[in-house]
């Protein structure tokens, strides 16, 4: 990523730093849930997120000269990370567009239990809080995502509040199982290949898988006004904005609990979703959000 003899940034400016990265990550959702709402579509917003975040570090490699490599027995490996990628992107963009931002990104940060799930079924022991942190994350989930319907002031039957909220909850769990064998797969087979070119020819692959999967299905639907065109132009900027400044910033922090703070991206959303969508949930929601957090910042940080 940079250059290994970097001097490691202040404490304090990695903690800003990292919370200015979570809160654009998280601008990112809140456009795409704009555009959705103003006719445009999953496809079509992963497309251009895609394809503009791919051509944002392209350049970014190109003007700092790092050489655009790849061993020929890891392309076949990289393609098959960036199909997951794919399953990733539409999957997360699906439950935003039908769940509160806020509530779909915090049940997609369950992808470090899964994460933990993965590589403990292939051998690798999880550590002993895993035991007491996966389960509180889960149960801080289904207090946020209200399964009950309690949160509303009233008691609504399950199947109920499924049908409501499945749909966009099942997307976004299969988001985060996607993105956590993503991440087993990339540190298993990719783990020496430069973090900036890893992602772009992710992004390109996505790109690419949704862009034809669109022209194939005539999948696409343009924005319906200027609004929607705003938010489809602000989800591809934050998103590559986020992504490169993450390059930057990242391997510089010199603390794993700088990394952590990525995790307050829900809260993040929970509060922009509130102020420019108007999405509003209950207090035991927040609560909720903030257990879940707590568990897998928690998990997170546990030596293994």
């Amino acid at each position: 990523m940079t250059s290994p003899t970097a001097a490691p940034l202040p404490r304090w400016l990695g903690i800003v730093l990292m919370m200015a990265i979570t809160a654009i990550f998280a601008s990112n959702h809140v456009a795409a849930r704009f555009a959705f709402e103003h006719g445009t579509n999953v496809v079509t917003a992963v497309s251009f997120r895609s394809a503009g975040t791919a051509l944002i570090v392209f350049f970014l490699l190109k003007v700092l000269g790092v050489p655009f490599k790849l061993a020929p027995e890891l392309r076949g490996k990289a393609l098959l990370i960036g199909l997951l990628l794919s399953v990733q992107s539409f999957c997360l963009y699906s439950a935003v567009a039908r769940i509160p931002v806020a509530l779909a990104l915090l049940a997609f940060n369950t992808c470090p239990v899964m994460l933990t799930l993965i590589s403990w079924a292939f051998g690798e022991a999880p550590p002993r809080r895993a035991l007491w942190a996966m389960p509180l994350a889960l149960c801080g989930l289904a207090l946020a995502l209200d399964v009950s319907g309690a949160a509303g002031g009233k008691h609504v039957d399950f199947s109920a509040r499924w049908v409501e909220i499945g749909a966009g909850v099942a997307f976004a769990l299969t988001a985060a199982l996607s993105f956590a064998i993503v991440l087993f797969l990339s540190n298993k087979w990719l783990k020496n290949v430069d973090g900036r070119i890893r992602s772009v020819l992710s992004m390109a692959v996505v790109a690419v898988v949704t862009i034809a999967a669109g022209a194939a299905t005539s999948g696409f639907a343009l924005p319906a006004d200027g609004y929607g065109w705003a938010g489809l132009v602000v989800l591809t900027l934050c998103y590559g904005t986020a992504i490169t400044s993450l390059f930057v910033v990242l391997p510089r922090l010199g603390s794993t609990a700088n990394a952590a703070l990525l995790n307050f991206e829900p809260i993040a959303a929970l509060v922009l979703g509130y102020f420019i969508l108007g999405q509003v949930v209950a207090p035991v929601q927040v609560l909720g959000a903030f257990i879940v957090i707590g568990a897998i910042i928690s998990l997170g940080l546990a030596k293994r």
